[in-house]
């Protein structure tokens, strides 16, 4: 029975972590697929008008690409392809994951976002970028980057 409890109590723990509705506004399963450059990068061909887009932990730059087993390649794919705001070299890491949201692309049923801190010459302070590998979305440059010279 005791262990019957701590059980029931560990499912509550972990299910009450995870909201059953999500709250990412930007997800688009009938987006493009994405494909990939010559440098194995994402092709991006648009950029987003939308100061939340990245920036926003409900506007999450959604970069599902076949299989979410491949986050961090896939975000890489991401990064590689972005520049400064004048085609500045950037450098990445990641900082952190968090903000759990259910997810039907995930073994777990939820996912995380991921919490990228960018910098490049020049610049004043990093900024820091939201990437989720568990959902589609028409791929863009942030407001502020550019596309990599």
């Amino acid at each position: 029975m005791k262990k019957y409890f701590i059980l029931l109590m560990l499912l509550t723990i972990i299910s009450s972590c995870v909201s059953t509705k999500s709250t990412l506004k930007n997800v688009d399963d009938n987006a493009p697929n994405l494909r990939l450059t010559s440098e194995n990068t994402f092709v991006i061909n648009q950029y987003s008008k939308d100061k939340k887009y990245g920036y926003d932990e409900d506007y999450p730059i959604n970069i599902f690409y076949k299989s979410s087993k491949d986050d961090i390649i896939n975000q890489q794919r991401f990064l590689n392809a972005l520049g400064g705001p004048n085609g500045e070299k950037i450098t990445y890491k990641k900082i952190e994951s968090c903000c759990p949201f259910p997810t039907k692309k995930s073994e777990m049923g939820a996912g995380f976002l991921d919490i990228y801190e960018l910098t490049w010459e020049g610049q004043t302070a990093p900024i820091k970028l939201y990437l989720n590998i568990y959902e589609k979305g028409v791929l863009m440059v942030p407001v502020g980057l550019s596309l990599k010279k």
